[in-house]
């Protein structure tokens, strides 16, 4: 039996964990005894490790006995220990959504014989290889993504529920956002541009520019518009906004603000939340879009966006596994949709756990 390491035992580390347990032989590696010793609780197959990822050096004698690894670490480590994982010499799917450019790290991962599939959750990650996979299909002239997590429960003042750290929803809110307009990067101000918008079964929410476009600024800069745009219920933004303006983000103040937002923002186990997703992409005189809806599992308690950005990764592990995507280099999923055996792939292995893509032409 093939054997994973997972790195990273938080919400959508422990939900991949469970997934991958069922095939493969898993270990679990986390600071964090608790997560490790709730993870053995709910599958005592399971193999568990606790080390302090960040200050690890010996890093190719720790992934020696494995197989494949997948990161799932916090995003400000998450770039030095990809790049530790590809000295390691071993295939990784990375879900750490780092903010430095994944790339950097492709001749080094060409150098080791290494394949890592990078971004790899919904959204980044099956918004790109949704893209990737009809960019062969049709001359595309724009590509629009409006994705969001949210509780059912609308709870004042905030009506949110972070499903990972405050202090990486909060960059959503700080972080100017770079769209593509006319074949130009243009970059505007994060939580600008609020518009709402009705979704069947949902209703009203609001979007308004983030920073998530990431790798398609570089990799998709043929096509002339591309733009995402993050989902909340209205007046979220204008909520935020206010605490930017009054330096509740600022340095000096941000471990502060995160303290009082995670108490306010924490979504509890029982807590139904679903994650939305509308992608459409037009060229060719043609509109494809491709909607997700998908809510907390209550059978297992696993969160929509645990199971839509986990179950994403395990879908890319199973592709190494099988032998499906054998090219060497670092790989923005978009990269990997391109290959039609790849994307059906993807959307049947979601489609099995729930995760279900429906696509529709006009």
């Amino acid at each position: 039996m093939q054997k994973i390491a997972v790195l990273g035992a938080g919400m959508v580390g422990s939900a991949i964990a469970l997934d991958l347990a069922l095939q493969f032989d898993v270990t679990s590696i986390d600071l964090s005894l608790n997560n490790l010793t709730d993870l053995k609780s709910k599958n005592d197959r399971i193999n568990i490790l606790q080390k302090d990822l960040g200050s690890t050096l010996l890093f190719y004698d720790l992934l020696a006995p494995f197989d494949f690894i997948v990161c799932a670490v916090p995003g400000f480590m998450g770039f030095e220990i990809l790049k530790k994982i590809i000295e390691a010499k071993k295939n990784v799917v990375d879900i750490s959504f780092f903010p430095e450019d994944a790339l950097e790290l492709d001749i080094l991962a060409k150098e080791h014989n290494v394949t890592a599939i990078v971004d790899c959750g919904v959204a980044p990650g099956m918004s790109n290889l949704i893209l990737g996979y009809e960019n062969e299909q049709m001359k595309l002239d724009s590509f629009e993504c409006y994705v969001g997590g949210l509780p059912v429960e609308r709870k004042k003042p905030y009506e949110y529920k972070a499903p990972f750290s405050p202090i990486d929803v909060i960059e959503e809110y700080t972080r100017p956002a770079r769209l593509y307009e006319n074949s130009e990067v243009v970059t505007k101000s994060a939580l600008s541009e609020i518009e709402p918008k009705i979704f069947p079964v949902i209703g009203e929410l609001e979007s308004f520019n983030s920073d998530g476009l990431r790798s398609l600024l570089f990799t998709m800069d043929h096509i002339p518009n591309l733009k995402e745009k993050t989902l909340r219920y209205p007046g979220h933004a204008k909520q935020m906004k206010a605490l930017r303006d009054a330096g509740k983000f600022e340095p000096d103040q941000l471990e502060q603000t995160s303290a009082e937002l995670f108490e306010a923002w924490k979504l509890e186990p029982n807590d139904d939340e679903f994650t939305l997703m509308q992608i459409t992409l037009k060229g060719e005189n043609k509109t494809v879009s491709y909607d997700l809806l998908a809510y907390r599992d209550k059978a297992s308690g696993v969160s929509s966006m645990s199971r839509t950005t986990g179950y994403t990764a395990t879908g890319a592990i199973h592709l190494l596994a099988k032998g499906l995507f054998t090219k060497q280099g670092v790989f923005p999923p978009e990269l990997v949709g391109k290959d039609t055996r790849c994307f059906e792939y993807m959307l049947t292995h979601l489609k099995e756990r729930g995760i279900d893509y429906k696509k529709s032409e006009s």
